[in-house]
Order: C-alpha cells, then structure tokens, then sequence
C-alpha cells in the first residue's frame, strides 16, 4: 500500500470520551420500556471530555524522554507526538519513530515532503497515500470523504502536509489499526515490511529513556475516545471505564481483580463498578442477557466463544465485552498475553451475543439507582 518513504491508511473520526464521576449517581426518571429498547441520552450530555485526567496522563508519559529524543525530535513535532498521542491513545514514542522513518520529522528534501506526491503518490511528513488521506491534500473540515484526513491545528483544513494534521491522522490510523496493543499489527499496516515495523520499534525504544516502547495513557478511558462509539448512556460509560482501564493486567482463572482477571471476571467486576449485579461465570453469563441479532451489538453487550474444556455452542466457554463494533476488552488465556482490546469479528467459533442490560432483574437494578 505504501513506497519508498511514504505509507497511508484509513480511519474513523475522533469521538468524545468517557471519564466516570466516581461516587456520582446522576438521578433521572428510567421508564423500563424506554430502557429496554435503546439508551437514548447522548454521551455528550453528561458533560464527559478530555479533562485534567488526560492531560495529567499525558505529562507523566512526556518524562519517558530520552537525550537522543531531545536532541532528534524538532520541538514543535516532539510536542505534536506528545499531544496527539496522548489524545488518540498511541505511544508518543512509536508515533514519533513513524515520523523520523518516513521523512525525518519533516526534515527530508525528497518529493513528497513539502509537495507533491513520491513515486508512490505518498505525501507531507508522515507520508500518507493522497488517496487514503481523502483523495486531495487538502480536504476542507467538515465535509465527507473517506480516509485519514485530520484537522489538527484547527483551521478548518486537512491538509496533508501540515505537521499537526499529518501527525494526528497518523495517530488515529495506528489507533485503528491495532495501536497500543498490537503494534506489530498497526505499523505494518502503515507500511508493509517487517523490516519497517522492526526499524520503528527501535527508534521508538532510543526516543525513551526506559528503552522501553511503553503503554501510552490510553489505559485511561479518558484518553481514549476510539473505543465508546456508540456509548449513549452513563450505566454503560462507567462499565467500559472499568473494564478498559484493567488493560495490561494478567489472566489467571477464576481471578476477579484487582491485580488479575479471567474472561468473566473482568466483566462481572466492571458491571459491578456501575452498580450492577450478573452471574460471575461465562456458563452462567451466556443465557443471562437477552440475545442479539449478530451486527446489533453495541458496547456494553457481551460476546460468546466455544471454547475451552468441556464447552459447546450451547455452553460457551470464553466471553468478552464489546467495547465498539468488532472491539472487545478480553481477558483471554495464561499465555495469551495480558488483558488487552482485540478484533472479534475474523475470530473462529463465535457462539453469539447477550445483552445483560436487558435482562429484568437488571432493568430493576438500574432504575434503583436511578441511572440511565
């Protein structure tokens, strides 16, 4: 998809987040017939953003910074990679080494950087594809168009070769693509090598002083608008709160928290940080929602497999929680790596999905709290 130092992609827009008001029980009038159908409040109207939480977040991961990164970084693009990853939830570090690979954080003199287009057709510093960026190098903001162009400095125009608007389309595509968690994934998606993906790795280890790539604070729902599409009441906003915010932790079987979880655990828990009461395990889980249609999921509902020992398509097994379509929070094996976002849709064995919102003894527990 990408040649000589160019790469593109394409990738959904940036949304509101999510940050739950801990202790805060917001009063309102549930009709169950109303809950029961759709949550109809939209996300925005609970007064959620990026706030303090995100900017703190943000500062802590900026001090990862390493003597080779002050020296090689130019200062306006250094607090680019900072914001923008910050703000979609990539590593700072990972999306600067992007930049340094592909033009030298705008420092190249080769067709492409400042103007025009390479061999390739890939343009500006963090060289997208014309056509995965929207067709033109610059796209007036708003106006449809399908691919990455980004509005980063806020003038109404994407343009490609605009550092903050390269820089923030280069984020939200690695989001897109598998970012933070499978970064193997999303940077050869960018540019498909592995010698691409290897080289970037390790300038992202030099730019930080750990040497490490590091998780960026998209741990923090707050910091991560890509995984509550979708979300239209605070019940479900505080459940994803919880539930991303365990990302990084082991699976151990039978574990529900805080230091480790399996599959139904994590979800059981981060019900019960909204308030909410389910059956702990999958085998009691799978026939407690109501079913779904597959393609009706939405975020809060949950998705079932068979398998493991002793499992069926009449009693599945494994379970993860639908954080956005084709995303889930999954807690998933001993050596399947930590918890962590994954792609449901190309798995084998799905089962189907539930959604516990809509069972009756729940409908009750939401209009005790008085909670949409």
């Amino acid at each position: 998809m990408n040649g000589g130092t160019g790469s593109g992609g394409s990738r959904t827009r940036l949304l509101v987040v999510v940050l739950a008001l801990a202790g805060v029980l917001m009063v309102a009038l549930v009709l169950a017939p109303m809950f029961l159908t759709t949550f109809t409040t939209p996300l925005g109207g609970f007064g959620f953003g990026f706030g303090a939480d995100c900017a703190e977040a943000a500062t802590a991961d900026a001090k990862d910074l390493s003597q080779t990164a002050r020296d090689d970084i130019p200062e306006d693009y250094l607090r680019l990679y900072q914001e923008y990853g910050a703000k979609i939830g990539v590593q700072w570090n990972v999306l600067a080494a992007v930049g340094k690979r592909e033009t030298n954080h705008g420092r190249s003199t080769l067709p492409g950087v400042k103007s025009g287009t390479n061999y390739a057709g890939a343009a500006g510093p963090m060289q997208f594809l014309i056509s995965t960026w929207g067709g033109k190098p610059q796209i007036k903001i708003p106006s449809k168009f399908n691919g990455y162009a980004s509005d980063g400095d806020g003038d109404g125009i994407a343009d490609v070769y605009n550092p903050a608007d390269a820089i923030l389309g280069a984020a939200k595509m690695l989001k897109r693509n598998g970012a933070p968690d499978d970064l193997t994934r999303a940077l050869f998606t960018y540019n498909r090598a592995m010698w691409y993906v290897e080289q970037v790795l390790d300038i992202a280890r030099r730019y930080t002083a750990s040497g490490e790539v590091g998780t960026p604070p998209e741990a923090n729902p707050a910091c991560d608008p890509a995984f509550v599409e979708g979300v239209s009441s605070k019940i479900v906003a505080d459940i994803l709160d919880f539930a991303l915010a365990q990302r990084g932790k082991p699976y151990r079987w039978g574990a529900v928290g805080p230091d480790a979880y399996d599959c139904s655990g994590i979800i059981y828990m981060a019900y019960r940080h909204a308030g909410l009461t389910i059956p702990r395990t999958t085998f009691g889980q799978w026939p407690f929602g109501v079913r779904i249609e597959p393609g009706q999921e939405q975020p809060g509902d949950l998705v079932f497999f068979n398998s493991g020992p002793g499992t069926s398509p009449d009693s599945p097994g494994h379970v993860g929680l639908v954080v956005s379509p084709g995303k889930m929070v999954e807690a998933r094996c001993t050596l399947c790596g930590p918890i962590k976002v994954t792609t449901y849709r190309d798995r084998p064995a799905i089962v189907g999905f539930t959604r516990p919102l809509q069972n009756p003894d729940v409908i009750e527990q939401v209009k005790r709290l008085g909670v949409l």
